[in-house]
C-alpha cells in the first residue's frame, strides 16, 4: 500500500488544494459531513474555548500533531468552520506560504485576511450608538456627520463628542498600541465623516498598518502622526491591538490556524521555502515569545499544526530548541487522551476513539462526500484490519481508511 502524505490525502479527498485560505472557507462546507470520531475534540473546543474561555477574554495557543494522513488539515478546516459559526474572525494559512521566522510576516498575513475596514465599520456602529443614535436610521451611503447636519445636529458640541468617543474607543484603550489606536481612530473618523480624512491619507494609514516599508514616515508626520515602523519586535503588540479591534467590532474573537509547520525541517528541494538553521531557530524563538506574551492578549486563539517528525527529530525539530520545547511539552502524559492538553496528538485521539464501528462510519461519510466520484465504504473486517495496522504503521487512520476505500472501489 503506497504511503499517502497529508497534502496528497487532502487533495484526494476534497479534490482541491490543501492550502486554501480562510477567505475560501465557504467552498469547504462538505468537510462538515466528515466529523465521526474527531467531534470528540471539536465539540469540546467549541464549548470550552470558543463559546467560553476565548469569548470571555482569554487567549490560547494549541499545537496539533500526528502522522501523515492523521487528519490535521481536515481538523483545521473543520475548526475554521466551527469558529466562523461561533462568530469568530478566522485566519488560516500554511507555513509553506508565509515566512515564519519573522513575526511581522505573520502579522501582515493575519492583517490581510481580517478586512480591517469592515471591522472599523462595526466599531463605528457602536460609536454611533454611544452618541445616542441608531446606525439603522442612517441611509445607506450616508455618513454620520451628513445625517446629523441634515437633521440640524451637526454643531460644534456634537463634533466634539465624536472626537471624545473616538479617543475613548481607541486612544484610551489599554489593549491597543498607541500608534495602532491613532490610525484606527483616524480611519473610523473617515467612516463617520468627521474628522475628515483625505483618501490619500487613508491609504497611507492602511499601508502603515500592514507594514508597508515603501511608505515614508515623513508622509505620516504631515498628519501629526509619528509612528515607528512595524517590525518583528513590535508585531506581537500590533496583533494584540488587531485582536482587540476585531472584538470591539462585534466578533467573538480572532481564531488563527497555521498549518504545515514541518516545512521548517524539510530538506526537499520541491518546497517553496527553505529554512536555514538560523531561520528555523528564529522561528522557534518567535513561537516561544508568542507563548510568553499570549496572556497579555485577549480573545485570540492560535493553532499550529505539524507532522510528528517535528517532535521525533531531535536534531532539527522542536526538541532541538529547549526554550520552546520546555513550554509546550505535556508534563503529565496519561493513557487517556486529554482534551485540555496544549499538545494535541491526533494519533492518540484516533487510537482511543476510532473503533472499527467509527472507522466504518468515517468511510461512509467519505463515500457520501465524494458523490461526484463514487468510492465504496469499507466493511467491518477491513475496519478491524485498519485499526490494527494503525498501531504500528507510519500513516494515520484517516488516510488508511481512504486508501482502503480506493482499493475496495477498484475491486468492485
Amino acid at each position: 500500500m503506497p504511503v499517502l502524505n497529508e497534502m496528497a490525502y487532502e487533495v484526494d479527498v476534497y479534490g482541491e488544494s490543501a492550502d486554501n485560505r480562510g477567505t475560501e472557507i465557504q467552498s469547504q462546507l462538505p468537510v462538515e459531513g466528515l466529523t465521526c470520531g474527531i467531534d470528540f475534540l471539536t465539540d469540546f473546543w467549541r464549548e470550552k474555548y470558543l463559546q467560553e474561555y476565548i469569548r470571555d477574554g482569554g487567549s490560547k495557543i494549541k499545537f496539533v500533531t500526528g502522522r501523515s494522513g492523521s487528519g490535521k488539515t481536515h481538523f483545521l478546516r473543520l475548526m475554521s468552520i466551527i469558529a466562523e459559526k461561533e462568530n469568530y474572525k478566522t485566519v488560516r494559512f500554511s507555513a509553506r506560504d508565509v515566512w515564519m521566522h519573522d513575526f511581522k510576516e505573520i502579522y501582515v498575513e493575519i492583517f490581510h485576511q481580517c478586512d480591517i475596514m469592515k471591522c472599523l465599520e462595526g466599531v463605528s456602529r457602536k460609536l454611533i450608538q454611544e452618541l445616542g443614535f441608531r446606525a439603522e436610521d442612517i441611509p445607506d451611503g450616508m455618513q454620520l456627520i451628513d445625517y446629523l447636519s441634515q437633521n440640524g445636529m451637526g454643531d460644534a458640541l456634537t463634533k466634539r463628542e465624536i472626537r471624545t468617543q473616538l479617543r475613548h474607543f481607541f486612544l484610551e484603550n489599554p489593549m491597543m498600541d498607541n500608534n495602532f489606536a491613532f490610525a484606527c481612530s483616524m480611519l473610523t473618523g473617515s467612516i463617520l465623516g468627521y474628522p475628515i480624512l483625505e483618501e490619500q491619507n487613508q491609504e497611507l494609514l492602511l499601508a502603515w498598518l500592514e507594514g508597508d516599508r515603501s511608505i515614508k514616515l515623513s508622509q505620516l508626520r504631515a498628519m501629526d502622526f509619528y509612528p515607528s515602523r512595524i517590525t518583528k519586535y513590535n508585531a506581537r503588540h500590533m496583533l494584540r491591538s488587531l485582536a482587540e479591534l476585531i472584538h470591539m467590532s462585534g466578533y467573538s474573537g480572532l481564531f488563527i490556524e497555521i498549518d504545515d509547520l514541518e516545512v521548517l525541517i524539510s530538506r526537499s528541494s520541491l518546497e517553496p521555502v527553505h529554512y536555514t538553521k538560523m531561520k528555523r531557530e528564529d522561528t522557534y524563538e518567535s513561537i516561544r515569545q508568542l507563548i510568553d506574551d499570549i496572556d497579555s492578549m485577549k480573545n485570540i486563539m492560535f493553532v499550529y499544526a505539524f507532522d510528528r517528525e517535528m517532535i521525533d527529530n531531535e536534531n532539527t525539530g522542536l526538541k532541538s530548541y529547549q526554550a520552546l520545547w520546555m513550554r509546550i511539552q505535556n508534563e503529565i502524559v496519561g493513557e487517556r487522551f486529554n482534551r485540555f492538553a496544549d499538545m494535541v496528538d491526533l494519533d492518540q485521539l484516533a487510537a482511543q476513539e476510532y473503533s472499527p464501528e467509527v472507522i466504518v462510519a468515517i468511510s461512509e461519510s467519505l463515500s457520501r462526500l465524494r458523490q461526484n466520484q463514487p468510492v465504496s465504504p469499507v466493511g467491518a473486517e477491513k475496519a478491524r484490519e485498519i485499526a490494527a495496522q494503525a498501531r504500528t504503521g507510519a500513516v494515520g487512520i484517516p488516510a488508511l481508511i481512504w486508501m482502503a476505500m480506493q482499493e475496495v472501489t477498484e475491486h468492485v
